[in-house]
């Protein structure tokens, strides 16, 4: 006698698929009577650039690899662009440098 299992998966099949859409109704019942709960954004404000007062060129220079890493690491730690620290350094060592009438000069 050969026994006919058709039944049974049909039936298995049907049951699961039933489970399934209770599941889906379920949930979707769920989310329109629960309230999302997104969370709280907390509002930082945002570090203001050095606007500049001329325009920009671009200035590209080798430095030595470990000079890099350190200039890297600080702007990690004080949250300062590259770019930043080298407007600042470079207008340090020339106000130190070089006398008041050369950089106005120079400048204009």
């Amino acid at each position: 006698m050969i026994a006919d299992y058709s039944n049974l998966r049909v039936n298995y099949f049907d049951s699961n698929m039933e489970n399934y859409k209770n599941k889906l109704g379920n949930l979707a019942d769920k989310l329109k009577k629960e309230q999302p709960r997104t969370p709280i954004q907390e509002v930082q404000p945002v570090k203001a650039e050095m606007v500049p007062k001329e325009p920009e060129v671009q200035f590209n220079n080798r430095i030595p690899k470990g000079l890099l890493k350190r200039l890297k690491a600080y702007g990690l730690e004080y949250d300062e662009s590259l770019k930043d620290i080298n407007i600042q350094a470079l207008n340090l060592y020339l106000s130190h440098k070089a006398k008041p009438d050369e950089i106005t000069k120079n400048t204009n």
